[in-house]
């Protein structure tokens, strides 16, 4: 069953139009994720999901509400953590949770969520003084309170260390295991490849790809590379001449060889009939970044480069 549907959206501000005819929807019990570079859309269109927003354009339905027209009947089943959301230095843990608790009919106990999300002894603790990653818990914690049928999370992890935002993407699944249906927005390709069971790929306000992480990378058609330190010298002009090789870079003292699905088994009978052994070999597959670059044609960070520029 589809808990969100969002068809034919559209936003303009001003003279620029943001986003332009998106249509998706999440299936109940799902973490459905919106990917793509910073400005590409995404937050806007969760914004409209969430009622924050009017759109242009379009048509959208959360639990079969309009949240233009029911915005507070929305608000008590829908949980969102918003990218910008920041708490005053001053306010301490717990009575963060009991300010949220007020806005719900029927809250969460801030208590069992505090323990859930590791945040009892942050209890007291005021939020200027919590890590990066515990007022990243606590986010979540708050847009769970309301007990809701849908979580929004909005660029969760942006800033934390690696360990941080391995620990939240842990915890974003353990949510989803309690009943919750998620609608992750990231700009981290890696983090929808890890959490999302279906993602929607969003480059300059359209969708460009809608599908599972490796169906869109399959279909993107990404290549491999092959990365190696050889035993003796390599002639990279040789190597590239091959049918299945698209590109042989020197860096250091390994070469990093890239081309098409049958790359290795191309590289490693060339490499044994020159009689040179690949040391400290590794594999790359394509991966979400590899079928964006191939969806669009420029790089994240070009475009969100892009992006900053407009």
């Amino acid at each position: 069953m589809a808990i969100v549907e969002v068809e034919d959206l559209r936003k303009r501000y001003g003279g620029r139009t943001v986003v332009a005819g998106v249509s998706f929807e999440v299936a109940e019990g799902e973490i459905f994720g919106i990917v793509g570079p910073n400005g590409a859309g995404k937050t806007t269109t969760v914004e409209c999901i969430e009622g924050l927003r009017r759109p242009d354009g379009g048509r959208i339905r959360v639990l079969g509400l309009d949240p233009q027209r029911h915005p507070r009947t929305l608000r008590q089943q829908l949980g969102a953590q918003l990218q910008a959301a920041r708490l005053p230095d001053r306010l301490k843990v717990w009575e963060a949770m009991d300010l949220f608790a007020t806005y719900y009919d029927d809250a969460a106990d801030p208590a069992e969520l505090l323990e859930l999300l590791g945040l009892t002894e942050q209890r007291e603790v005021r939020f200027a003084k919590l890590s990066g990653g515990q007022q990243q818990r606590l986010s979540i914690a708050l847009a769970l309170v309301g007990r809701p049928q849908v979580a929004v999370l909005d660029e969760l992890t942006t800033g934390l260390d690696p360990q941080a935002r391995r620990d939240t993407w842990t915890l974003i699944e353990q949510v989803r295991d309690r009943g919750v249906s998620i609608l992750l927005v990231t700009h981290l390709m890696e983090e929808a490849e890890r959490l999302c069971d279906r993602v929607a790929v969003i480059d300059r306000g359209r969708i460009v790809a809608l599908d599972t992480p490796t169906a869109i990378v399959t279909q993107a058609g990404g290549e491999q590379r092959l990365r190696f330190v050889p035993s003796a010298p390599v002639d990279g002009h040789r190597l590239a001449g091959l049918a299945e090789v698209t590109a042989v870079e020197q860096r250091r003292d390994a070469l990093v060889v890239t081309g098409n699905a049958h790359l290795v088994q191309a590289v490693m009978v060339w490499l044994a009939r020159e009689q040179i052994v690949a040391h400290q070999l590794r594999v790359e597959q394509p991966d979400l970044d590899d079928a964006f670059v191939a969806l669009t044609g420029r790089s994240l960070d070009v475009a969100d480069e892009e992006a900053a520029d407009r």
